[in-house]
């Protein structure tokens, strides 16, 4: 099948509206992409922010007629669409080796490994290895937040110990503390895709047994060592309840959050927490703390 996209910018339009006009004629996919240099750091959970100079790109398959769908994209939308809208043909391709040809084996710490399916295993009889492709869940090990947490995991003692992963997306986090010997694992989420996102790549690495996974309404049985990587925000709003979470000299793995964002987050943890390390990558940051005895 071939496929062509149409793009246009932006400019006042709603982001909704033009989601919904683009679905209304077909587009197969839909992204929205930074035209200038206008980085988006921190949204908060649910909110879709945009940049000030936003490209829309729409794709469809070749059976659908381009210049009649910027017609139907005119009337709705406005017909200044038809002067800004492009469109340009896209070669077909097997779409799930484009999206994993640049996604590579990684190492983080002494011995854990991020690999994808299609790779190698790593040249090192200590390695451990979490088999995860990229999905629709976030947590790839690309990002420097989970690239830390996952550096700090490397580094703890986790053989028969529990742990919570608070927010846990892909479910990386959980499923690498299982391959290096953690007991039990129990993955929260507020978000249902990505807890089939982690119970699938938990079977795929053979640890499904051992994990559970649960939104974020249910009671947390309180575990040897949380991990909460999401943002700031939810970090400071979420102390009570992580604190409660996390057994006597247990240990705290809190990411998510920028270096500026660092002492705010600690300080919501002081009571009951010794701080032990901030680890930093980029602009972001990992804040490890132990539980008081």
């Amino acid at each position: 099948m071939k496929f062509y996209e149409i793009e246009f910018p932006l400019a006042d339009l709603s982001s909704e509206t033009v989601e919904a006009a683009l679905l209304e004629i077909g587009a197969t996919s839909i992204t929205f992409l930074d035209r200038g240099d206008d980085p988006v750091l921190e949204p908060k959970p649910g909110e879709i922010r945009l940049w000030s100079d936003t490209l829309v790109r729409a794709l469809f398959d070749e059976s659908r007629d381009a210049t009649l769908n910027i017609c139907h994209l005119a009337s709705s939308l406005g017909p200044r669409i038809t002067a800004s809208a492009r469109v340009r043909a896209v070669q077909d391709r097997v779409w799930e080796r484009v999206w994993l040809k640049d996604w590579k084996s990684m190492r983080f710490g002494r011995r854990l490994w991020v690999c994808p399916h299609m790779a190698e295993p790593p040249q090192d009889a200590d390695a451990v290895v979490v088999w995860l492709d990229p999905g629709l869940a976030f947590g790839t090990g690309t990002h420097p937040t989970t690239a830390l947490c996952l550096q700090m995991l490397d580094a703890l003692p986790l053989a028969g110990r529990s742990m919570i992963d608070y927010g846990c997306g892909s479910g990386i986090l959980g499923v690498a503390a299982l391959k290096m010997g953690a007991a039990h694992v129990i993955a929260v989420d507020l978000d249902d895709q990505a807890l089939t996102a982690a119970r699938d790549n938990a079977i795929r690495n053979g640890v499904s047994s051992r994990i559970d996974t649960q939104g974020v309404a249910g009671a947390l049985r309180p575990a040897d060592c949380v991990v909460a990587n999401i943002l700031a925000e939810p970090l400071i709003e979420l102390a009570p309840l992580l604190t409660a979470a996390c057994l006597p000299k247990g240990d705290l793995l809190l990411s998510g959050l920028l270096k500026t964002q660092a002492y705010a987050v600690k300080a919501a943890y002081a009571v009951g927490f010794d701080m032990v390390q901030v680890v930093g990558r980029d602009d972001w940051c990992c804040i490890h703390a132990r539980r008081g005895a």
